[in-house]
Parts: structure tokens; sequence; C-alpha cells
């Protein structure tokens, strides 16, 4: 995002994946919801996103990231405009794979984010199956700058962020986890197979080219925004003492 705002990198689509895994938190998501000794022992890592929203655990997923500027045709206009234009990316993406999923719509006054953990609920824009999430997103236009990002789950338990969260009872962790099974999906569920990263990063590029007529040019971080993860790392990274 800070490379494509001073004109070192193109708009940019990305996907990545998570190793260790990782737990990020949103913006002002309280760190007292988190079970910080649990990520410790498990090895999984704990972040503060720049966008909003609550916990999301990173693994066995394709995470994308859109970096553009706020007059990138794409992007501009009202913040659920721009949402709305680039998850129909995601949707032709999901189409191609053969997944018959859908853009939720705007409900107004409506209630997301009910819990500490991201996928309970579909917000406006996020792709579902169904009455199951399957990508969550969200955005941000710090300073001149727009990200779009989010997580879309291939396999395993869509629950299993649970065991990272922190509740006054064991019965609270089990009920959350159930409601989430219920309300949450994975790639590989909804298509009864499994489904590898490079295949699923594959259909989304192409979904995104033919939605939002791009041209896409493949290519790798630079030395230079690598030198600057590793300096933001430390700002980034949530320690078990609780330090930001």
């Amino acid at each position: 995002m800070d490379a494509v705002a001073v004109g070192n990198a193109p708009p940019t689509l990305r996907f990545y994946q998570w190793a260790p895994p990782g737990l990020s938190l949103g913006k002002r998501q309280p760190l007292s919801g988190v079970d910080l000794a649990a990520c410790e022992r498990d090895g999984v890592e704990v972040a503060r996103r720049a966008t909003g929203g609550f916990a999301i655990l990173h693994t066995d997923e394709l995470t994308y990231s859109v970096a553009t500027l706020p007059d990138d045709p794409r992007a501009e206009g009202a913040i659920l405009d721009a949402y709305r234009r680039l998850s129909e990316g995601l949707l032709a993406g999901l189409h191609l794979l053969g997944v018959p999923a859908r853009m939720n719509p705007v409900v107004p006054g409506g209630v997301h984010n009910a819990s500490a953990a991201c996928f309970e609920i579909p917000s406006a824009y996020e792709i579902s199956i169904g009455e199951q999430k399957l990508i969550g997103s969200a955005q941000c236009r710090p300073q001149g700058r727009v990200l779009q990002h989010g997580s879309l789950p291939l396999c395993g338990d869509i629950a299993r962020v649970v065991a990272y969260l922190a509740f006054a009872s064991e019965v609270e962790r089990a009920e959350l986890a159930l409601h989430l099974r219920e309300r949450a999906t994975t790639l590989s569920a909804a298509l009864g197979r499994d489904v590898r990263f490079d295949e699923a990063a594959e259909a989304m590029a192409r979904g995104f080219a033919k939605a939002l007529n791009l041209a896409l040019t493949p290519g790798m971080l630079s030395v230079a925004e690598l030198a600057t993860a590793e300096r933001l790392l430390p700002e980034k990274t949530i320690t078990v003492g609780g330090m930001v």
C-alpha cells in the first residue's frame, strides 16, 4: 500500500499464505478477548490489522489484498461502492472454480460481528454460499491510500479460531464453535474436494481480471517492500505480555 501510494509499485493484487499460522485482530479490537497464552503454546503469531473487524485465524487459507489509489476506477467513490466492485472480482473467481457463491446485499441498520470472531456473520458485499460466509473482507483508506484485504478459508475446521479467544466458560467457547460451523464454511467443503492454494489463486486472479477488466502482470514483493515489512513487524506483532 505504501509503495503504491508513492509510485514505487503499480496497483497490486496480491495472494499469500501464512507460516506459521497467525491470528489477526481488528484495528480497534480489545486485546482482552484473546488467549495469548494459547497462541504462544501453539506457535500462533498475533498481529493487529490496519482494518477493522474482529479476530481471524489465518491458516489453510488464501489471503488476498488489493492496494491502489483513490482515483483508481475500480476503487473510486464511496467505500461501499468500491467494496462491491472489488468483491465482484472475488465472486467471478469463485464462479470459475464452480462455486455457487453470491454477494451479500446491504442491510440498513444490520448488526454484524456480534462476537470476537470475524467469520460469525456475513457483512455487506461479502461472499457467501447459501447462508454460510465464505470470504470475509475489509477496506481502509489512510492518507490517500486504498487497501482491501480478505480471507478465503481453503480447508479445515472453520471454528479453530475459538481455541485462541478468551471466554468466561468452556460452554461459551463450545457454543461459538458450533455457531461458526453453522454460519461459515471453507472452499473445499463447498466444492466437496480438496483445493490447493495455487489452484485457488489462479482462479481468483482470472476472476479479478475478467470482472474488473485488468491486465495482470505476475510479480513479487520488492526488496524495499520486504525491508519495510521487517521494519513494521515489531510494531504490529502482539506479544504474550500484551505489547503492541
